[in-house]
């Protein structure tokens, strides 16, 4: 009997067919890979696995019981645990508060944490899992609350785990670790499904691979009998090729820094950073995160002030760069967080198709909902952006459609500059195709384009120049023809000395 029975799911929004007629099983000590582009309907599915959404037709089994629609409660009593993307701990309490609330009666007068230590202690072995139990959550680097978001669904005595995207905010070791874990889980009797983009994690840890394409299930494969080429075809429907950067000779230098330091809450978060940006260049800035590439690409957008050092745009000196200055000076900015910072939404896609330029889409304090309409259209248009109209609320797009939707509004503007931080994180195959040759594009076009990104085949593709920041830190630039990903790597350590200069 299988752990886990999808049959004939279907789910749809408005004019949307989410999911149509899905049915899948899962097996005890199995791991399946769900695939499928942006908006194919993955994350519907499991939200209605887990009980976040009833199905209009079809139902869910584990262990042979149906569970009740709609009933996360159901689920989790069930044995069903989910992780999602964007995590739901409270970061101003401690591991141990985060895993126990909820599982204790409302009427206990007392919760019993030294039998919750004891049994977070005993899972965080088992799977080697280490976190300290009082640590705030908070304090916690991403990598560590992910593992924070394991242990709680473990507790409640899981026996079917689901992850969405699990390494869309890992870095490299991070996500290995994070798969390591899972193939113990697995070999202990787990059952997991985990929704990811990338196709090398998905061909080096699945057992099968189910794909999803327009909300149908278009394919099934034994990970050892497929390749990472068939996946990607089977995802989009087509053949899916990378574009290839072109030789290309850059223009005059258009932004500049001399040794800038940005002091934040008396630390300082960048030091004495130096690089210089050309006219029709992509200049790659690579670097593990949290060593300074968040303050880097809000000095730029004018969110973060100088402390020292030297900024020039266009070779003019500039002080204190705001947002609006940054608007107007042609700076187009493609946010690290999309949700957090790129959009609003609860706002309709016109909306934050001109948010940034509202002056251009208003007279007299009204906006020109017309004129702002159209312009989204054009966005949605050019840029394929899926999953409703202009009209429609930008939180019911999928993170990729919502990416170029960021992306479509700035570039459809022709920027001069181009701040792109992580433009392709958690991006299926076919976006990630389609957001490279956009960049590229703007790069013959003249636009000089400062990308910010952990992935170093990401950064070698696209970039002329590579830098490393480490510790708030740049090093010197390196051509991307003299890189390699074991210099990359090094230099994303901090060993700089003997790498080739690139001026």
């Amino acid at each position: 009997m299988s752990v886990l029975e999808i049959s004939g799911v279907s789910k749809r929004f408005g004019d949307t067919l989410a999911n149509d007629d899905i049915s899948l099983t899962l097996e005890k000590g199995e791991i399946i890979a769900l695939l499928g582009e942006n908006g194919a309907g993955k994350t519907t599915l499991m939200s209605i696995l887990f009980g976040h959404y009833v199905p209009d037709t079809g139902s869910v089994s584990v262990m042979g019981q149906e569970l009740v629609p709609g009933s996360p409660r159901a689920a989790i009593r069930a044995g069903v645990g989910m992780v999602h993307q964007h995590f739901s701990l409270a970061p101003n309490l401690t591991v141990l508060e985060n895993v126990m609330t909820g599982t204790e009666s409302l009427f206990s007068l007392a919760s019993d944490t030294k039998a919750g230590r004891a049994k977070l202690t005993e899972i965080s072995a088992r799977f080697g899992l280490a976190v300290d139990p009082d640590a705030r959550v908070g304090d916690l680097s991403v990598g560590e609350q992910q593992r924070v978001e394991i242990l709680k669904a473990l507790y409640n005595d899981a026996r079917i785990l689901v992850l969405d995207e699990p390494t869309a905010v890992l870095t490299g070791p991070e996500a290995e670790k994070l798969f390591a874990t899972l193939k113990e889980m697995a070999a202990q009797g787990l059952s997991l499904i985990f929704i990811s983009h990338k196709l090398d994690e998905v061909m080096a840890t699945a057992d099968r691979v189910v794909v999803l394409r327009g909300g149908r299930q278009v394919a099934e494969r034994r990970a050892f009998e497929t390749s990472k080429a068939e996946l990607a075809e089977l995802m989009v429907g087509r053949k899916v090729e990378r574009p290839v950067r072109e030789p290309a000779t850059p223009g005059p230098v258009v932004l500049e820094a001399a040794g800038v330091t940005v002091r934040i809450d008396g630390v300082d978060r960048l030091k004495a950073v130096d690089f210089r940006v050309h006219a029709g260049e992509v200049l790659g800035i690579i670097g593990v995160s949290g060593n300074g590439q968040s303050t880097l690409a809000a000095l730029l957008s004018g969110t973060a002030k100088r402390s020292a050092g030297d900024l020039v745009v266009f070779g003019k000196g500039v002080d204190d760069l705001s947002v609006a200055d940054a608007i107007a000076l042609g700076i187009g900015r493609v946010p690290e967080d999309r949700n957090g910072e790129g959009a609003i939404g609860e706002m309709a896609i016109w909306e934050n198709a001109v948010l940034e330029r509202i002056s251009d889409y208003s007279k007299k304090g009204l906006v020109d909902r017309k004129k702002a309409t159209a312009f989204a259209n054009d966005i949605i248009k050019g840029f394929d952006v899926r999953g409703g109209t202009a009209a429609s609320r930008t939180r019911l797009l999928s993170g990729g459609n919502m990416q170029k939707l960021i992306l479509g509004r700035n570039l459809i503007e022709h920027p001069k500059i181009l701040l792109a931080a992580q433009p392709a994180r958690g991006l299926d195959e076919g976006a990630v195709a389609a957001v490279h040759e956009r960049i590229l594009a703007a790069r013959r076009a003249g636009t000089a384009v400062l990308l910010i990104s952990e992935d170093l085949d990401e950064v070698m593709a696209l970039a002329d120049r590579i830098q490393a920041i480490v510790g708030g830190r740049l090093s010197p630039p390196v051509a991307a023809e003299d890189a390699n990903t074991q210099m990359l790597g090094l230099m994303m350590a901090g060993e700089w000395k003997g790498a080739g200069h690139a001026v």
